[in-house]
């Protein structure tokens, strides 16, 4: 990607970079947050950090105290990807980076945003809400073991647990519940799992993803060191054309918009089976998303540059 010019640097202003939160979420983006403002200040752009809810301050009071023109979001999970901080943004005037108000709820929300894609006719692991009253054996007998169970509103794996049997998913359950109020079980799929990030609506190159782990969660993400992420996505050109397809089409239909990751299963029939969409994905030295820039020929600071240039993008949302 050619250099940018100073008037070009210039329109952006002064970044904030918004990390942290309160959300369960918080470490890892703090970390995400400091890779994301060295690529900015590498690039020439004036950014500088607003850790939200830092020692209990008050996010509200951060912002309106602090002087920026536009916001680089990689807060995750609740208070910062669901729609809450994107609408203080928007009543402050302020342009942000990434989806808007609706898309950014949606997408937090894994019982919504898989209802919204059933209606559109997209392919999804079907799924039941778990409460106190449910009959666990029957959502056993509909969906057969193994199945997931995962709290609605939160990412990174967090909560979310792969059972066998009857007092498995009965601890499951407890420990979901835990973190969130609603709580689903969805059908495990078998087979190869892969990720696709999504830059300006277009597919980048696929990673496949490969864990020792039952299932890909949160240790696998951040901390394993054997979890394999692959360029190999061994598919025919057709497949591959297809998941890139049905990636970008799963990612409209939420009205998503600027850039995110969406994450699909292949099963034993071939067939693939969206599980979520991140609206903000992790930007550390294990994310998915620069991984696949890298992949696509762009550096680091160019893809913080792409993704900052979103933040124009307003009437999209």
């Amino acid at each position: 990607m050619s250099k940018m010019s100073e008037q070009e640097m210039q329109s952006f202003g002064r970044v904030a970079v918004l990390m942290g939160g309160r959300s369960a979420e918080r470490a890892i983006s703090l970390r995400s947050g400091a890779e994301v403002l060295k690529g900015l200040l590498a690039a020439g752009i004036d950014a500088f950090p607003i850790d939200l809810c830092k020692d209990g301050a008050d996010p509200v009071a951060q912002l309106l105290d602090a002087e920026f023109d536009r916001a680089f979001l990689i807060l995750h999970g609740r208070g910062g990807e669901d729609g809450t901080l994107q609408g203080l943004l928007e009543m402050m005037g302020k342009p942000y980076t990434g989806s808007g108000v609706a898309a950014s709820a949606l997408g937090m929300d894994k019982l919504r945003c898989k209802q919204l894609w059933m209606g559109a006719g997209l392919p999804t692991p079907p799924c039941c809400v778990l409460t106190q009253e449910t009959d666990l054996n029957q959502v056993a007998e509909l969906l057969g073991y193994p199945l997931m169970v995962k709290p609605v509103h939160e990412g990174s794996s967090i909560g979310i647990s792969r059972v066998m049997n009857l007092d498995e998913l009965k601890a499951a359950y407890a420990q979901a519940v835990s973190y969130d109020h609603l709580v689903i079980a969805e059908q495990w799929i078998k087979g190869s799992e892969y990720t696709i990030a999504v830059l300006k609506g277009e597919a980048l190159p696929i990673i496949r993803l490969e864990t020792s782990h039952s299932f890909y969660d949160f240790n696998a993400k951040y901390e394993a060191a054997d979890t394999q992420y692959l360029f190999d996505d061994q598919l025919s050109d057709e497949k591959r054309s297809e998941l890139k397809r049905l990636s970008e089409s799963a990612f409209a239909a939420v009205g998503c918009t600027g850039w995110g990751r969406v994450d699909v299963m292949m099963d034993e029939e071939g067939r693939f089976q969206l599980l979520e969409v991140n609206t903000l994905p992790g930007m550390t030295d294990h994310s998915l998303v620069p991984m696949a820039a890298r992949e696509a020929g762009l550096s680091f600071e160019d893809l913080v540059i792409e993704i900052l240039k979103t933040s124009f993008n307003t009437e999209a949302r």
